[in-house]
Order: structure tokens, then C-alpha cells, then sequence
């Protein structure tokens, strides 16, 4: 029912430099394996096999690593080395990938606009791969959310409870609860001050959106930055429909800061890797 998952991977990632120079921050490993394909992961775990990716200059490695390397692999064939590529062969082997660039950093909201000519109107996902999800003994995030895609059929955003001298740093919503946590969205607020916030119920990378999103886009003047925000559009649906926040079960790491990137490697090293 869902089959298309998008990436919005133009970002510079600054707070990584001098790393990210030359190298797209979403390759960045988390132990040994690229932030990126955590999130790509994820997503056909959920059943997303056409992935697409909005990226900009200086993200050709981000295509490359989802490709075959013919030169790589001949050099490490018939050797126990070929093993490590079993993962990503996988991938490369079940989906469907797609490209295209967003010329201006112009916000969320406006990478997601550009992303629509590769999704057409339909419903879809959207990862943001600085938010490393784990589902540990659940499913991954993903994958919960397009369960619930099944009963609502409505746009669907993640949120976790944040320290409220944090809820600067995020969009935060208001909602009316109809389970512990499940909630009718009435209210979004992008990056409020403490005071000002609904609650400390805050957006994670994960989205499920529904195709009018792409009109709701277009019809968002820009705001701070000249940044069009994907929070105004979202909340343009929940004020004419419905929108459901989400209080994902699993861990998040945010992996757009250093302190939250080595919390992850640590976490996936003693987690996952140690263990496989």
C-alpha cells in the first residue's frame, strides 16, 4: 500500500567539518556501516522498496554505495571478506532506486517538494537519516507507522518525549490522545521557546505523508531563513483533516550532533555488531 520511501539528503552537515568536507554526512559510519543505510534498511523493513533520495552537490558517494562496485568485488571474491558486502548486496538486490537534486537549501519542506516528481501521488515515507532509529525488540519505526498508516490512511508523524529546555531544537505538536500513544494532532509549533510550547511531545525523522502534502507545500510561504517548513504544511492538513502523532516504541539517536552520533556507534557497537 506504501511503497515509496524518500530521503531528503541535500543537507551540508556542518556540525560534522572538517569530516564532511568532501564526504556526505550521511555516510558517516555508525560502526561500519553508513548512517545512510540504517535508515534505507529500515524502510524495506517496512515494506518501502522504491527509495528515493533528494540530494545536492557533493552526494555522488551516497549513489555509488547503493550500486555495485565490480572492481571491489572481484578483488575480494572467493575470500571471507566477501561476507561483508552480503548486507548492502541484499539491498541493492530488492530496491528500487531513484535520484534527484534540490538546487537551493530552502528547508525540509521544500526537499520534500522536489522529491515529488519521483513520487507521484501517492502516500509515502520520509527518513530522516541523522535520526538513527533502533526497534530493538519492535519492529522499526517504520514499519509501526505503516501499521498504523493501515487504520488512520491519514499523514503520520513519529514524536518522543524531549526535555522541555530541548523543545527549541524541534517541532512540537499538541494533540488530542487517543491511546497512550497515539494522538490527534490539533497544533504544530516549529522550534518554539519554552515557554511557548504545546507540550514536549517533539517530531523525529519519521513521516508518513499523504500525496496532498506536495499542494499544502506549494500554498507555505517561506518562513525563517527563507525556509519553507514542512510543520506549516503538515499542520495545514491536520487543520482541514486529520494528522496522527506517533510515539514510536524504540530508541532514536539524533546523529546530526556529535554527542548523539557517538552515542549511537557506541550503542550499535556493543548492541548489534558485537552480537552478529
Amino acid at each position: 500500500m506504501i511503497r515509496k520511501c524518500l530521503f531528503p539528503v541535500a543537507g551540508y552537515g556542518t556540525r560534522f567539518l572538517p569530516a564532511t568536507k568532501s564526504m556526505p554526512k550521511e555516510m558517516l559510519p555508525v560502526v561500519n556501516k553508513p548512517l545512510v543505510q540504517y535508515g534505507v534498511e529500515e524502510a524495506v523493513e517496512a515494506g518501502l522498496d522504491n527509495i528515493t533520495f533528494v540530494t545536492g552537490r557533493g552526494k555522488r558517494a551516497i549513489a555509488d554505495h547503493f550500486d555495485i562496485s565490480y572492481e571491489l568485488e572481484h578483488q575480494i571474491a572467493g575470500t571471507a571478506k566477501e561476507e561483508y558486502l552480503t548486507g548492502i548486496r541484499s539491498i541493492i538486490d530488492k530496491v528500487n532506486f531513484s535520484f534527484t537534486r534540490q538546487h537551493e537549501m530552502k528547508g525540509l519542506g521544500h526537499a520534500i517538494l522536489t522529491g515529488e516528481p519521483l513520487i507521484g501521488d501517492e502516500a509515502f515515507g520520509v527518513v530522516l537519516a541523522d535520526d538513527l532509529c533502533i526497534g530493538g525488540e519492535y519492529d522499526g519505526v517504520m514499519a509501526q507507522m505503516v501499521k498504523l498508516f493501515k487504520q488512520f490512511r491519514c499523514t503520520i508523524v513519529a514524536i518522543q518525549e524531549v526535555p522541555e529546555d530541548e523543545v527549541h531544537k524541534y517541532g512540537v505538536i499538541a494533540g488530542e490522545s487517543i491511546s497512550d500513544d497515539i494522538f490527534r494532532v490539533t497544533n504544530m509549533v516549529e522550534k518554539p521557546k519554552k515557554e511557548d510550547a504545546p507540550s514536549n511531545l517533539a517530531i523525529i525523522g519519521r513521516y508518513i505523508l499523504t500525496p496532498d502534502i506536495f499542494e499544502k507545500i506549494r500554498e507555505t510561504p517561506p518562513g525563517a531563513n527563507g525556509e519553507v517548513q514542512i510543520t506549516d504544511a503538515i499542520l495545514r492538513q491536520a487543520q482541514e483533516g486529520c494528522v496522527i502523532a506517533y510515539k514510536f516504541k524504540g530508541r532514536r539517536f539524533d546523529c546530526g550532533s556529535v554527542d548523539g552520533f557517538v552515542e549511537a556507534t557506541n550503542y550499535c557497537y556493543e548492541n548489534i555488531y558485537k552480537e552478529n
